[in-house]
């Protein structure tokens, strides 16, 4: 709350976030047990104890980590479910009057989840994919058997849900009151070890055993010679047509209710994707396949009407991938750090730019500004200067020529308002471990 305070006061509009979904493998939000979910490491347990739902000795003297500005996931995942467990009792003693209601208006995608990460902790946490087969295929007597043994861990998992939804709701709500638009941000797929993929097996490219025969990445390209491996699971997306995108449509229909405005994420996947084949250990070798195209956005702009997206278009662009997003007229995003090659003219650079876009310094696969300069070849960094042709400090020229771009919106990064190097850099693509784990420390954010 004072953070959108801060917003407010420094004359903001808007307020970019990472996926909120819950983490799984490697921390990451782009890997999330549910495309539906919040996250439950975000509940604020100060509310939750003003509610009568926790007594302040149940979590005030838990340690949360040693390092102020690393999040330690670890202790997150142990520590979190041991308060929930006491939040738990004492919430089913005295229910809110919504909650019943609350959980029949999201039972479309609620019922599933809870289920699905229930039956995985009675499996250690494994992949639904090692489960037994009457589960993993949802033969109905599993599931039956599964709802009936392990529905209070259901409905623990159904509370954390309602108490996400809650608080996020009125932060969303205080922010909007403050005129703070907040962006979320959509990941393009889902993972494969996912409530989605389990309950909806039909929308993937799976064999008939349900394993993926191919999956989702990117090829090599200057960033990494080896390809992204990403490992999602691939759309079928003749299946979604035939089905009207109705999984699509029900996606950005709740993605539109918790944000303002969504980012989504590899937009060009929409034109023509990437498979690599499953059990590749490197994305060197893959196919480029077809899209829905054009097809999609009207079908979702026919059930939703006009959406406020911002399509995340970097990387190497064809001429159909250029035609997508002028017929879509969703803004492009620009990323500055990408514009000064001393070797070429760069579509990155500010006078290039058109009004109907989104500029950033960088994004959370960027380095910082300070980060970036010290890993610069010196060419690249004295092209650099020379354009940006500023006395300020190379992080504040940067931003400075964000901000006084064509563009109609920019965003700036915390990191970079702050001046942090490398430290505090939020993510390296293709990296596994240290990432999503920065956070900004009590006194960084000042009214100077």
């Amino acid at each position: 709350y004072s953070f959108v305070d801060f917003l407010y006061e420094s004359g903001q509009t808007y307020w970019q976030i990472l996926p909120l979904c819950p983490t799984s493998f490697g921390d990451s939000p782009y890997q999330s047990f549910s495309t539906f979910a919040g996250n439950p490491y975000f509940i604020d347990l100060d509310v939750l104890c003003k509610q009568g739902y926790l007594k302040p000795e149940e979590y005030e003297d838990i340690n949360w980590g040693e390092n102020p500005v690393k999040v330690d996931y670890g202790l997150l995942y142990v520590k979190r479910h041991e308060v929930f467990k006491k939040v738990q009792t004492h919430f089913f003693e005295k229910l809110p009057a919504d909650y019943d209601a609350f959980c029949e208006k999201n039972a479309f995608w609620l019922d599933d989840y809870a289920l699905f990460m229930a039956i995985k902790d009675s499996y250690s946490g494994k992949s639904f994919q090692e489960w037994d087969d009457s589960i993993r295929r949802r033969e109905k007597s599993a599931v039956k058997e599964y709802s009936e043994k392990y529905a209070k861990r259901c409905d623990y998992y159904k509370m954390l849900q309602y108490l996400f939804f809650e608080q996020w709701n009125k932060l969303k709500a205080y922010a909007n009151d403050k005129g703070i638009k907040i962006i979320g941000d959509l990941p393009i797929y889902v993972a494969l070890d996912s409530a989605d993929v389990w309950s909806s097996p039909e929308q993937f490219v799976l064999d008939d055993d349900l394993r993926p025969t191919e999956v989702a990445g990117c090829p090599p390209d200057a960033f990494s010679e080896d390809g992204q491996l990403w490992g999602n699971p691939l759309y079928d997306w003749e299946y979604m047509k035939n089905d009207g995108y109705s999984w699509w449509i029900n996606r950005l229909r709740e993605c539109l209710k918790m944000y303002d405005v969504v980012r989504i994420d590899h937009f060009r996947g929409f034109d023509s994707y990437y498979c690599i084949k499953f059990g590749s250990t490197t994305a060197k070798v893959g196919e480029w396949k077809k899209g829905p195209g054009m097809d999609l956005f009207r079908a979702i702009k026919a059930q939703l009407g006009k959406m406020p997206i911002i399509a995340e278009d970097l990387g190497f662009l064809t001429p159909s991938v250029k035609r997508l997003l002028k017929q879509s007229k969703f803004p492009g995003m620009k990323v500055l750090q990408f514009a000064f090659d001393s070797r070429e003219e760069s579509d990155y650079l500010p006078h290039n730019y058109t009004p109907n876009s989104v500029v950033y310094t960088g994004t959370h696969d960027n380095d910082t500004i300070i980060g970036w300069q010290k890993s610069m070849k010196r060419a690249d960094l004295r092209y650099a200067k020379e354009y940006l042709n500023s006395k300020l400090s190379f992080n504040w020229a940067m931003m400075t020529a964000t901000l006084s771009s064509v563009s109609d919106t920019a965003i700036l990064t915390m990191q970079d308002l702050m001046g942090l190097g490398g430290e505090a850099r939020m993510n390296t693509p293709s990296t596994l471990g240290g990432n999503w784990e920065w956070r900004a420390e009590d006194g960084y954010i000042t009214a100077d």
